[in-house]
């Protein structure tokens, strides 16, 4: 009667183990093995913790076996854990030095603390593997579109029941105005997976532009293939979005292909997203052509693109202002980021107007510093003369090509803008000395005269000063406000006004730390000295088997 009740412990251990793995989709074999950790534990609390016992459970019999084992030295330190040779070959006639000797315990009897503990060890184990086999499956599913069930909603996060675990969606990641409730089906994108103390946590967006670029990517086979290509996307969450497509087969239309037989395909990824509106858009390489189609369905009269500064200035008819704008800036806002542009919009009337101000302006300017007439300063700025500085170092011939005039009148035109230059240089040369500037400060990298005035104004006097500071401190910075409808503060730098971009500034900065000795020049590599070490890399790669950067 023992026996069979030994039997049947035996074999309910062993179904237990098999429903537990079964139930958290784990390995049987990790089930077992945290049950071997909880009956070690039982063990040493008895026999004591120092020992080195260890327990094997069978696979196929559910036999728990406890074995002491000691290690077989020369001299014992500690007799919990060692034995002696002498005392070993009384055991095992074949011991040797650095041998393992394994003793047999006798079966545990679990008590009530006891059982307790190893119920808190195996559940701890399970739940390490279940939460590993969970992390395993979705880190590698990040950027795939997830579907599941709302489990719960809390504070506005929906709790997603995605079979084998959990994700969440936050607040902010919820297109709004979006309700949802308990049992509802829900698609959603994968955009994070952490692994974090409570376990892995998975995180979903349906308002991101990702989701509606993978939602297009399911409903059009030609994206699916890779025949047409979703180069931007632009997202107002629930209200109105726009994408830039691009076929690579010039029979295929990219746009049609998105939109589909009477719109079925554009409509399944509408509905998906609450009913927002979605523009679909021909990208094009040509970064007017793309920022004209950007804007539609707006009418577009001239643009006036800015490289430098990445801007873009757009002249559209009066009566497509409010279109080309949109609803409190929508359309513009969502073009801007579908291009990667700064876009400006302008009446035909206010080009105009700007267009006129600016001549007059820049002919009022060279009126007075070159001490001509207006008819030769409108001239010069038809032209396309703007500054001084281009009247002064131009080439002659480009002056004297303009009707009317000739190589005297060009020349003379150009004497008298290097004068009014020298004459301006000198007098920021005696301002900057009454301010205290150092004269050393002209040694720095793409420093200028009106420069050292600007900083002598801000208390910047000397090289030590220039290089303690920040780049924020030469060209400004931007403080966005925590309130949500607050304006951003624009702070003015010392240098503010001189179209300094932060990587000069960074670059001044670098110059004056050198000059005073507090970092040391970067060695510039010659293009063969590089290209003869690439070859030297290389030829030991080849004869190594492998590059050094792997070894």
């Amino acid at each position: 009667m023992a026996m069979a009740g030994i039997s049947a412990n035996r074999l309910e251990l062993l179904q237990i183990a098999d429903a537990v793995a079964r139930e958290k989709t784990i390995d049987k074999k990790i089930v077992i093995e945290a049950m071997e950790d909880a009956i070690q534990k039982a063990a040493k609390s008895r026999y004591g913790a120092e020992n080195d016992i260890r327990c094997e459970i069978d696979p196929k019999t559910g036999e728990a076996r406890l074995t002491r084992v000691l290690a077989v030295v020369e001299q014992v330190e500690n007799d919990a854990i060692q034995i002696n040779l002498e005392d070993a070959k009384k055991r095992n006639p074949q011991a040797q030095i650095g041998d393992l000797i394994a003793e047999t315990l006798p079966p545990l009897e679990f008590g009530r603390v006891a059982a307790q503990n190893a119920k808190q060890v195996i559940v701890q184990k399970v739940r390490e593997a279940e939460r590993d086999r969970q992390f395993s499956e979705y880190k590698d599913r990040v950027g795939e579109i997830a579907n599941g069930t709302v489990k719960r909603v809390e504070y506005g996060n929906v709790i997603v029941d995605l079979g084998r675990a959990e994700g969440i969606i936050r607040r902010d990641e919820m297109i709004p105005r979006e309700n949802v409730r308990l049992g509802d089906r829900i698609r959603a994108y994968i955009y994070d997976v952490r692994r974090e103390q409570r376990g892995p946590q998975i995180f979903l967006t349906r308002a991101r532009s990702e989701f509606m670029a993978k939602l297009f990517a399911q409903e059009v086979p030609e994206i699916y293939d890779g025949v047409v290509e979703i180069k931007s996307v632009a997202r107002d969450p629930g209200s109105r979005a726009k994408i830039a497509v691009i076929s690579k087969d010039s029979s295929i239309d990219p746009v049609g292909a998105c939109v589909g037989m009477r719109g079925a395909r554009v409509q399944a990824v509408v509905n998906e997203l609450q009913g927002e509106k979605v523009d679909i858009i021909q990208w094009n390489p040509d970064a007017a052509s793309f920022i004209v189609n950007a804007l539609a369905p707006a009418e577009v009269t001239k643009v006036v693109l800015d490289e430098d500064s990445n801007r873009i200035e757009v002249v559209v008819p009066e009566a497509q202002l409010s279109l080309a704008i949109g609803r409190r800036g929508q359309n513009v806002r969502l073009a801007s980021q579908l291009t990667g542009w700064d876009i400006d919009i302008l009446t035909e009337q206010e080009e105009s107007e700007r267009r006129q101000k600016e001549f007059t302006e820049r002919t009022q300017l060279l009126m007075e510093s070159l001490d001509v007439d207006e008819v030769i300063a409108q001239l010069l700025v038809t032209e396309g003369f703007a500054t001084i500085e281009e009247v002064a170092f131009v080439d002659l011939s480009e002056i004297s090509h303009i009707e009317g005039f000739d190589e005297n009148t060009a020349q003379e035109i150009q004497n008298r803008a290097r004068e009014y230059l020298e004459q301006q240089e000198a007098e920021r040369d005696a301002k900057r000395r009454e301010l205290g500037v150092a004269d050393e400060m002209a040694e720095i990298q793409g420093m200028t005269t009106a420069m050292m005035v600007a900083l002598g104004e801000g208390g910047i006097k000397t090289v030590e000063d220039f290089a303690d500071c920040a780049t924020d401190e030469l060209v400004g910075w931007t403080e966005r406000k925590k309130e949500k409808d607050a304006e951003p503060v624009r702070h003015k730098g010392y240098l503010d006004g001189f179209e300094l971009s932060r990587k000069d500034a960074e670059d001044m900065i670098l110059s004056a730390r050198v000059l005073l000795g507090w970092i040391e020049p970067e060695a510039p590599v010659a293009a063969g000295d590089a290209e003869a070490g690439e070859a030297d890399a290389g030829e030991a790669g080849d004869a190594g088997g492998e590059p050094a950067s792997q070894a």
